[in-house]
This record gives structure tokens, C-alpha cells and sequence, in this order.
């Protein structure tokens, strides 16, 4: 019998022109502060779109949040919000600026001493600025969940939480913003979807034959629509599939009732923290050997996996078809290929999870000699 709760309130606002909206979804007598990344909002027009739509509120901005947010910048953010008394964030980019707004709308009402305890301690976030967002890039699904992911440059740590109280009131999603998309985001985006799926899928026999199937339809999407916008940016219809299927990639609804892994994540966050790679790279690399190492654990799935998606009735060629699917985008998949020594990648991470006590995968049998094992043979 399955056992959970679902809860989501996010409002989405889906197709061309909806950035129009915010109008209607944003607090008019209240200061607004517009959160972004480097400025490609500038470029593609969703900028002026965003400021015309806003109309005469009082709007402040902060630019600069990194691809992998850091703390120190997002606490600068939360200094300009108690100073300019803020009262609504709205995050215009992609998954690393949401992560970075929901962090800063925490943080700003943090009633500890030290806000980075809601991400090394747990500490229990009670309420948050209210929020909305404006998403660019589909990747993270942070536009429909309670998560966030935070680096650190003094710690050189990158740690996750999550909280109902972040949950964006709404998040417009227009296809059109991602055409101007530079490949190596388009491909990051696909692939960062894809193993979010396979967090949640691909671990053992619940008997949620719904779940799976909701899994493999959102995996079968990015295979099919993933290539088509690789190869003609400007497709609408792929660009929202692609878009629509990260969402639902990591909203919460086929994770509800099973065993979820991340033990691939985990390994990826202490990839970029150590070395910088972008999130979705580490993914890549991590996930084929992760899944070797594991075979026998996830045998039934990895079966299954491999005849409803690729016709094979091989958990080794399943895994095979896996990263051929990654490297057909252009992604690669070997530490060497970022230029990353894997002995060294595997004494340092496997150190610093043995130093925290860690135990990864869905049933938290994964040692840290175990993650070792899996980064050399990633080289």
C-alpha cells in the first residue's frame, strides 16, 4: 500500500506571452525585488517584458547570481531586502536564480543567527518573502517545488533544503524565452531533467505501475523533443515539451509513494563544489557508473527501464543506450573529459562524506568506499 501526501500550490502560467501576466500576479502595493543572473535577460528581450508588465510598482533589482548560487552573493540580496523592505521577490532566469531567490526569501526572515544553518543544519525555515517567478531556462523544476540548491566559496561546500514555505505563488513559463538559449544550457537542461526522473524512478519495485509510467513518458519526451531543439532552437512545440517535461520532471507528483535515490546528485553537487563543473556535466558523468555499480540493486528496473524505452532486454545496454543518449547531445560523460583526475575526485569526496557520516541511495547502503569505487571508474 502506498503511503503519502502531495501537496503543490504553485500556480503555472504556461505558453507565448504570458509574461504579460505579471500584472495580475504580482502584489501592486508592495516593493518588488527583481532577482536575475548575468544579464541574458537584457539581450533576448524578456527584460523589457518583465519592467513593462510590472508597470508603475516600486521595482528594485539585483543581477549577478552565479550559475551555481553562492551564499555570500545571496546574502547580499537578503541585506538589500531588510534595508529597501521588500516585499515580494520575483526570479527571472533559470533554475539557479529560483534556487538563489527561495534561498534569499528564507534567509530574509531566518530567525536564527546564521541563515547558512538552513542549509548545514537543517534548521527549520517558518516563513519566507513571498515569491514568483519568470523561468527561462527548464532544467531544475525549482519552478514547481520546495527545493534549492546553495553553494559556499569559503566552504567550497554545495548543500541543499527544502521548505513549503518557498514555494513560488506562481511561475510563468513561455516557451519563446528559451530560444535564444545557448546550446550548452539546452543540453544541461535536458540531461538535468532526465536524471531528475531517474532519481525517483530508477530504484526498486513499489508496485506503482502509474508512477513508472508518468516516469518513463517524461523520459521518452526529452529523448524525442531534446534532439529536435538542438537542432532547430526555435521550435515552439519542442521547446515546450522540453520545458513542460522538466517541470513535471521534479514537481513531486511521480516521486509521491516511492523510493527516491539522489545519490547521483549527492556525488554531482561535491563534483561542482570541488572542481566547478556545471551541475548537469557531473550528472552525466556520475550517472552510468552509479548505475553499474548498482546493478544488481536496481536490476528489476534497469530491465524494465530498458524494454519500455529502448526495446532492450539488457540492464548493461540499458545503461549503454543511457549515455549514447547523453553523448548524442553533445554532453560528455568522463571526469577526464573536464579535465578532472579521477583518484583525486574519489579521495576527496569520498573523504568528505566519511567526515559527514553519509550513506547515499534509496536505502542508504551506499558507503563512501562505494562512491570512490564509482568516481575512478568514471575517469
Amino acid at each position: 500500500m502506498l503511503n503519502f501526501e502531495y501537496q503543490n500550490p504553485v500556480r503555472i502560467v504556461f505558453g507565448k506571452g504570458t509574461i504579460a501576466e505579471l500584472d495580475k500576479l504580482v502584489p501592486a502595493d508592495v516593493s518588488v525585488l527583481m532577482l536575475y543572473g548575468g544579464g541574458s535577460i537584457k539581450k533576448n528581450g524578456v527584460y523589457n517584458q518583465v519592467v513593462t508588465a510590472l508597470g508603475k510598482r516600486r521595482v528594485l533589482e539585483f543581477s549577478g547570481i552565479e550559475p551555481n548560487p553562492l551564499y555570500e552573493t545571496c546574502m547580499k540580496a537578503v541585506g538589500m531586502i531588510k534595508q529597501e523592505k521588500i516585499g515580494f521577490l520575483l526570479a527571472v532566469g533559470g533554475g539557479s536564480v529560483l534556487d538563489a531567490t527561495k534561498f534569499i526569501a528564507a534567509a530574509a526572515l531566518f530567525g536564527g543567527i546564521d541563515p547558512w544553518d538552513i542549509l548545514a543544519k537543517g534548521a527549520e525555515v517558518k516563513a519566507a518573502v513571498p515569491l514568483g517567478a519568470v523561468l527561462t531556462l527548464p532544467a531544475t523544476g525549482s519552478e514547481m517545488n520546495i527545493n534549492s540548491v546553495i553553494s559556499r566559496a569559503s566552504s567550497g561546500e554545495k548543500l541543499h533544503f527544502s521548505s513549503p514555505c518557498v514555494y513560488p505563488q506562481f511561475s510563468i513559463l513561455d516557451p519563446e524565452t528559451t530560444f535564444s538559449l545557448p546550446e550548452r544550457q539546452t543540453v544541461n537542461g535536458i540531461v538535468d531533467a532526465y536524471v531528475h526522473v531517474f532519481e525517483q524512478y530508477m530504484t526498486y519495485d513499489m508496485s506503482s505501475p502509474l508512477q513508472d509510467r508518468q516516469a518513463e513518458a517524461i523520459i521518452r519526451t526529452l529523448i524525442e523533443e531534446g534532439p529536435k531543439v538542438i537542432k532547430n532552437p526555435m521550435d515552439y512545440d519542442a521547446r515546450s515539451n522540453v520545458m513542460w517535461a522538466a517541470t513535471n520532471a521534479l514537481n513531486g507528483l511521480i516521486g509521491c509513494g516511492v523510493p527516491q535515490d539522489w545519490a547521483t546528485h549527492m556525488i554531482g553537487h561535491e563534483l561542482t563544489a570541488f572542481y566547478g563543473i556545471d551541475h548537469a556535466q557531473s550528472l552525466a558523468v556520475v550517472l552510468p557508473r552509479l548505475l553499474t555499480h548498482c546493478k544488481k540493486e536496481k536490476q528489476a528496473k534497469l530491465l524494465q527501464y530498458g524494454q519500455r524505452i529502448f526495446g532492450l532486454k539488457d540492464a548493461d545496454a540499458a545503461i549503454k543506450a543511457t549515455e549514447d543518449f547523453f553523448n548524442s547531445l553533445g554532453m560528455k560523460t568522463h571526469l577526464s573529459d573536464y579535465k578532472i583526475d579521477a583518484v583525486d575526485a574519489a579521495n576527496k569526496i569520498s573523504s568528505r562524506l566519511k567526515a559527514r557520516g553519509t550513506m547515499l541511495g534509496e536505502k542508504a547502503e551506499l558507503s563512501p568506499d562505494g562512491v570512490s569505487q564509482i568516481l575512478l571508474g568514471c575517469e
